[in-house]
């Protein structure tokens, strides 16, 4: 993938290693040193200033996605008018979110009934809200110029590596949990600092005031437009990935929210391969669009969605067959005994079939929101919230976890669906192949076939013993069915580097 594979592999390895710290956050010391409650307090801190912050950008993100190729190649940094614009668009957005916040704090307050210890802290989401609203309007400009693997380091790594420094000083008593919960409302302050130490330092990007560039009087009018339509697709889009936690903390309070936290982020180690190559994917297809280069994005379309597609059914795979194991874990070590972790495995299993979907569809978002069929994206994203809302509601009031992980399926199911027929019928972009699905079902086969292997009576036994049978299986497959040709190169790599090092070492 030329520099999309050079920096998705090392934006890969800040997000793995990232994820294995937030593993150990979310996976042990959470459940060690906090209720299932205090637990779901983070999560709806999080989910509630992840929503608020991408309301305050006002749509200036995908403008800055989109139009930065245009005044990086016109005018220069010294000359770029566009930090000024979206900073005062972000301002604007963030006094409104406050605002709001003052109007309706009764209301909020009220609705917060059956979570009164988010009641008790709500004032927090606030500062959180204006700190991950900073990192991430930089972050727009560092993708744009193709800095991401430090972004991603940022983001993956230096935030969990704070974050547990902040357990640790709760759970050794240095700290108590209100100087905890504020300092975790703080957590973006450091990376926001250091982003834009390197913006600056790298003399690609300065933030002054200045007169409108013609550049920006030319495009303004297209600018608009697309921030208008992008901006509402891509809260939606926000909001679909957040209600349901809104409405669990809100229905049924913050012990199941800490029980969903914990269940999303086991999901979310898929996420890994994805992350990486969304990232570094936006830049070139904004080029490829830009310079109608159609061949390009259908290559790029159909690596990620073969690669992507073997990597979520490996990680699926390892996850589902040693849930159990986990949820026996989790019960053992919490402190809080009244507590149980076993509702997470059937959360675990609808969840992970869901998100191996959403994978092996590749990158078909970033895709239709680089082009000039954009609108698209804000209309199947207006459908996704129409549907999923309501769909939450009901199946969380009646089947409490499990039906909204079955509500995520069924709408990520017939969301992907329709960007994939979109796709194929308006560009000719069809990335699949007969390999994709004799892939598919042979994991499934391969799935069941390790799945009733009798349990070991040590949980680490027997996770190591299901993980190495599911892998010898799976990786053969993988091989010979050449659906992933380059991380079978990749992997080769990596291997006589491994071999060469050992030798020169024998």
């Amino acid at each position: 993938m030329g520099i999309i594979q050079k920096q998705s592999i090392r934006s890969t390895l800040f997000i793995t290693i990232g994820f294995a710290i937030g593993a150990f956050n979310m996976l042990v010391l959470f459940p060690k040193f906090f209720s299932q409650a205090e637990i779901g307090l983070t999560r709806a801190l999080i989910d509630t200033s992840l929503t608020l912050s991408t309301l305050c950008t006002l749509g200036s993100l995908p403008v800055i996605y989109k139009f930065y190729p245009f005044y990086n190649d016109y005018l220069g940094p010294k000359k770029n008018d566009l930090p000024m614009i979206t900073a005062l668009l972000n301002l604007a957005g963030f006094m409104l979110v406050l605002l709001l916040g003052y109007l309706f704090k009764d209301f909020i307050i009220k609705k917060l009934g059956k979570s009164p210890l988010y009641a008790q802290y709500f004032s927090l989401t606030y500062p959180f809200t204006l700190l991950m609203l900073l990192f991430v309007w930089l972050e727009a400009f560092a993708w744009a110029a193709k800095k991401t693997v430090f972004t991603n380091f940022l983001k993956e790594t230096a935030l969990r590596i704070i974050t547990t420094i902040a357990i640790v000083l709760y759970g050794v008593g240095w700290i108590s949990f209100q100087t905890f919960i504020v300092l975790f409302s703080l957590t973006y302050l450091l990376p926001v600092l250091a982003l834009l130490w390197i913006l600056l330092r790298s003399h690609q990007w300065q933030l002054k005031w200045q007169p409108i560039s013609r550049v920006t009087q030319r495009l303004k009018k297209r600018m608009i437009s697309f921030a208008l339509f992008v901006f509402g697709a891509q809260f939606l889009n926000v909001l679909v990935r957040t209600n349901d936690t809104f409405l669990i903390f809100g229905l049924k309070g913050l012990n199941e929210t800490g029980i969903f936290a914990i269940a999303t982020y086991v999901i979310a180690v898929l996420e890994i391969p994805q992350r990486s190559i969304n990232s570094i994917s936006i830049p070139i297809l904004a080029e490829s669009w830009k310079n109608k280069n159609l061949g390009n994005i259908r290559n790029i379309y159909h690596k990620s969605v073969s690669n992507l597609l073997a990597i979520a059914l490996c990680l699926f795979g390892l996850i589902w067959l040693n849930i159990h194991n986990l949820s026996f874990f989790l019960n053992g070590l919490t402190k809080h005994k009244q507590t149980d972790y076993s509702l997470i495995e059937s959360v675990v299993l609808i969840m992970g079939i869901a998100k191996v979907i959403d994978l092996g569809t590749g990158i078909n978002a970033q895709i239709i929101g680089t082009s000039n069929y954009w609108k698209f994206d804000f209309a199947t994203n207006i459908c996704y919230l129409i549907f999923s809302i309501p769909l939450n509601f009901v199946l969380i009031k009646h089947f409490g976890l499990p039906g909204l992980a079955l509500s995520n399926l069924m709408a990520l199911f017939l969301y992907n669906s329709v960007r994939y027929w979109f796709l194929w019928k308006k560009f000719n972009l069809q990335p699949y192949t007969f390999r994709h699905l004799f892939v598919t079902l042979t994991s499934a086969m391969i799935y069941l076939l390790v799945f009733h292997i009798p349990a070991m009576g040590n949980l680490y036994t027997d996770t190591l013993y299901r993980s190495l049978i599911f892998l010898a299986l799976f990786l053969p497959t993988v091989y010979y069915s050449k659906i992933a040709p380059d991380l079978v190169k990749l992997a080769g790599q990596y291997f006589d580097r491994l071999s060469g090092f050992f030798g020169k070492n024998a």
